[in-house]
């Protein structure tokens, strides 16, 4: 049937006189056609002109069926007449048939003679055909000169191996009037040598090139489409053509949720089809997953009110001036809509795997997931939004979708419209954009999605911040359905309270570090939601303490002391503690399970201590004290599971003891967050006898092995993690030396062999776990050879000689904040304070008192032992807070905003310059002292 049989509308003219002017140069055509004409010139000043422009073109075609011009028009800008049009390109002949291909567009639009989709499919026809021609010109020549590398004549049918895959409208064969097209354009590279390969992306990347200006440019004759390459892989950085294998790599790695709705459309519309349908189906994994993807809910909820907050879309829904396509109930809308429940579902259901929207809502009627009603007022919506977005873009063929603002305007769309009456038309537009908002709200909790999406434009997050929360439910932790479910609904919680950290976006990346390092979400997201709490603690805790943050992510079982009534209460102590234990590991019936249970015990007071510090709750010195009481706890409640598996193999020892004692910090009962431990044992037992098992060992022997499998058990990695890290090179003789020392053979070693250091590291000795006798009698022992040891002149030798090796040994500090190395800094200060024990006899451990102890014997002054305690104390606090925020020692600029507020506040500095050369006074200051003290006897000291 001809078009002009086919009429049954036609707009109203709203400027009379310029359409009539255009109907009167109409003369022969049929009278069905003339209101059309008239009307829609005197509406559209764009379709005016080309009413004028083409007539003698348009005026025989009336009488012909519509799809036959249509076909006309495409098969017009075919192979054959791009390879005609000579040295000056195919440019102008495209321009033309663009222009009479939406003249033809237009009038069967507004005229009724075709249906939404027939007008958007032939629209992609022509683009599809367009973009092949405006390829195949440029490939020509370039296959001419020989630049494409085995590339000939013949492969021009078929792109040379480079494809057009057309994304979005195109892609889904729903390109709108005036619509730009987004094409990914990519190359097979297996259709070249490797050799080649260099030579034959510089050739493609000429060839897209020059493609996109011939479709862009704008002439006298017009335009042919706006052309966007900008959806690509990484668009930002990469070239405008890229190999098939590149791209296939950076999605399989790096492609976010909106690329995989994205690819939902995609299509490959010009050049090598073949090639190109076979990187979509292998991009298909990508694209649809086999579990529930409920993520996807959120990410589309995101992307809506991401879009509305940038485009100050928020608000009521108001006719003047609203965004037919990214507004509130707009086209994008329902389009995100059915992307959406296409993505969660269509992993799993394949027949949801479709490009078009009123299609894909079809598909989804069918398989039960969108009630029918709520498909049919979509669908219903969706054409109604397209047909007046058509109008809105024919009046001046401008990619605008913004409804009018003035009286004038409306009555034009109203007229182009069919004569609708403007407040009539406004208000079934208001009334059709909201019903479409409630529908699709409908689907998004408002507790998750909408709220969540709420709280990312509230933080006015940056494209990088964007694409860090873009990616959480990537995430192990928030990948299965379940957990994506109840991550949805806490993840506005957590955003805000991000917000309102110091520096919120330090806060975010802290806690995707946090979430990144999370194996699995279920459990501590349900946690979270019943618990919210909880979720200040963690904002606190990667807001100060990222180190902290990654230890929870790898230990996230912590969390559930924390909704224990005492996880705030007074420490414990020592004895509470190794009961506490003993307790859990008694519950547990293999080695293995025991173990285990020590690590999850120990983990979780471990976070306690961190907690109670961060938040102020105790000190430096106190965390020290928690810290070393804890491993205390721990070595003297494992040390007899450890016994009782190693006596089933080779039994007890009769008469036999055996004590682990701590030496240095742990010994002085002071440890950090990241302390290891140094540990020597002893035993006392019968030299010449056996242990009473079925694989007897003699003593030696017997306590080398136990001592080995203590150690292990210790230090070694299992499912639960490791305990501590063990050291054990201050035992009697160090590496050389037997791991197990026999009590009666570490007197004689002290007194007759040792070194004046191992002398000063036994002033820190402590036993403390393993038979209370031997205890008892190390005790002994320890003090015994202090006194015996502390001839003066041998101690500062020794005192001198250790400085020297250390500062050969050791790094210099980092930075301002590194306490611990250098001369005049806390090892230093310890040292000094170890020679000071030995010289005035002192048991005493701790550095303070040691230091005390050096004064009373005359070693310091008074003035010297204050300002070296202070010292210590200041370089403690220190050491103390940078191991907790994970040992960034270089310097303030190392360490994020709530870590140096932590510092601060720790250390009563009012900013870091001030702790800095606080820091660098009290070095200086403990240096001259030491210099000076271990260059004299304790008789040259004048007392202060």
């Amino acid at each position: 049937m001809t078009f002009a049989a086919r009429i049954t509308r036609h707009p109203v003219p709203f400027d009379k006189e310029r359409g009539q002017d255009v109907v009167a140069q109409y003369d022969g055509a049929p009278r069905s056609v003339l209101p059309l004409v008239e009307g829609t010139a005197g509406c559209s000043p764009y379709l005016a002109g080309l009413l004028e422009r083409e007539r003698d073109w348009l005026l025989p075609r009336f009488e012909a069926a519509p799809e036959e011009v249509a076909t006309e028009l495409i098969e017009g800008i075919g192979p054959e007449a791009v390879d005609a049009s000579g040295r000056d390109g195919p440019g102008d002949l495209l321009r033309i048939a663009k222009g009479r291909i939406a003249l033809l567009v237009a009038l069967c639009d507004l005229a009724g003679v075709w249906p939404l989709a027939r007008v958007t499919g032939v629209l992609t026809d022509f683009a599809d055909a367009a973009v092949a021609a405006a390829i195949r010109a440029p490939l020509r020549r370039e296959i001419g000169r020989g630049r494409l590398p085995g590339a000939t004549e013949d492969d021009l049918s078929h792109g040379a191996g480079l494809v057009a895959i057309a994304m979005g409208k195109m892609g889904a064969r729903e390109l709108n009037y005036s619509s730009d097209i987004d094409l990914v354009m990519l190359f097979d590279e297996t259709r070249f040598a490797p050799d080649d390969y260099h030579e034959v992306r510089a050739g493609f990347i000429r060839v897209v090139r020059q493609m996109t200006a011939l479709l862009s440019e704008t002439t006298a004759t017009g335009y042919v489409f706006r052309t966007d390459l900008r959806l690509r892989p990484d668009a930002a950085v990469t070239p405008v053509c890229l190999a098939m294998e590149t791209a296939e790599r950076y999605y399989e790695s790096l492609g976010r949720t909106w690329e995989r709705a994205a690819y939902i459309k995609a299509r490959a519309a010009a050049g090598d089809t073949v090639a190109g349908a076979a990187f979509l189906e292998r991009l298909r994994p990508f694209v649809w997953r086999r579990y529930l993807d409920f993520a996807a809910i959120r990410d589309a909820q995101d992307m809506r009110l991401r879009i509305r907050a940038h485009k100050g879309l928020h608000g009521p829904i108001l006719a003047d001036g609203h965004d037919l396509k990214l507004g509130r109930g707009g086209i994008r809308e329902i389009e995100f809509f059915v992307q959406t429940q296409q993505l969660i579902h269509g992993g799993r259901d394949p027949s949801l795997r479709v490009r078009g929207t009123l299609e894909g809502l079809d598909r989804l009627v069918a398989a039960g997931r969108v009630p029918a009603d709520v498909a049919e007022e979509l669908g219903a919506a969706y054409v109604a939004h397209r047909e007046l977005e058509h109008r809105l873009q024919m009046v001046r063929d401008a990619q605008t979708h913004r409804l009018p603002r003035s009286a004038e305007e409306w009555q034009r769309l109203g007229d182009f419209m069919g004569g609708i009456a403007p407040d009539r038309l406004r208000e079934e537009i208001v009334a059709r954009l909201e019903a479409v908002d409630r529908a699709i709200a409908a689907f998004y909790p408002p507790e998750g999605g909408e709220a969540a999406a709420a709280a990312r434009a509230e933080m006015a997050l940056s494209e990088e911040e964007r694409e860090t929360v873009e990616r959480w439910y990537t995430y192990p932790s928030v990948r299965s359905p379940r957990a994506a479910e109840i991550f949805t609904k806490i993840e506005p919680v957590i955003l805000e309270k991000l917000r309102r950290a110091a520096n919120p976006a330090e806060a975010l990346r802290a806690f995707d570090g946090f979430l990144s390092g999370l194996p699995a979400g279920v459990q501590v997201f349900s946690l979270f939601e019943a618990n919210p709490h909880l979720i200040d603690l963690v904002v606190d805790v990667v807001a100060t303490a990222p180190a902290l943050a990654g230890y929870l992510s790898r230990n996230a079982g912590v969390f559930e002391a924390v909704i224990v009534g005492d996880f705030f209460a007074a420490w414990p102590g020592v004895d509470a503690l190794r009961d506490g234990l003993a307790d859990a590991i008694a519950r547990e019936d293999d080695y293995e399970g025991k173990l285990d249970a020590a690590r999850r015990w120990a983990r979780e007071w471990r976070f306690r201590i961190g907690v109670h510090s961060l938040r102020g709750l105790i000190d430096a010195a106190e965390a020290g004290r928690q810290y070393a009481e804890l491993a205390e706890a721990v070595l003297s409640a494992l040390l007899p599971t450890v016994m009782d598996e190693f006596r089933r193999r080779h039994g007890d020892f009769p008469d036999g003891r055996v004590a682990v004692v701590g030496m240095g910090s742990l010994g002085a009962a002071r440890l950090h967050a990241q302390s290891d431990l140094d540990l020597i044992v002893v035993y006392d037992a019968p030299m010449d006898a056996m242990s009473d098992g079925a694989r007897a060992l003699p003593a030696r022997t017997y306590y080398a092995r136990l001592t080995q499998a203590f150690v292990t058990a210790i230090s070694a990695p299992t499912a639960a993690g490791r305990l501590y890290e063990v050291d054990m090179r201050l035992r009697p003789s160090g590496r050389q030396g037997p791991v197990a020392t026999a009590f009666r053979s570490f007197g004689s070693y002290q007194r007759e062999e040792a070194w004046t250091w191992e002398h000063m590291a036994l002033t820190r000795a402590r036993a403390i776990a393993g038979d209370a006798r031997l205890s008892d009698a190390f005790e002994a022992e320890r003090r015994s050879i202090i006194r015996d040891v502390g001839a003066p002149r041998r101690v500062l030798e020794g005192l001198s000689d250790m400085r020297r090796r250390l500062a050969e040994a050791m790094p210099a500090p980092t930075g301002p904040l590194d306490v611990k190395n250098g001369a005049g800094g806390l090892k230093d200060i310890e040292l000094l304070a170890e020679a000071g024990a030995l010289l005035a006899a002192s048991p005493e451990r701790a550095v303070a008192r040691q230091l005390k102890a050096a004064a009373d014997a005359g070693w310091l002054s008074g003035d010297e032992a204050a300002a070296l305690t202070d010292a210590q104390a200041l370089f403690w606090t220190v050491r103390q807070a940078t191991r907790l925020l994970g040992g960034s020692e270089a310097g303030p600029d190392a360490l994020g905003e709530g870590a140096r507020d932590y510092l601060l506040r720790e250390t009563d500095a009012g900013d870091m310059e001030t702790l800095a050369a606080t820091l660098a006074e009290k070095r200086a200051q403990a240096r001259a002292i030491i210099d000076a003290a271990a260059a004299r006897l304790p008789a040259e000291t004048e007392q202060g």
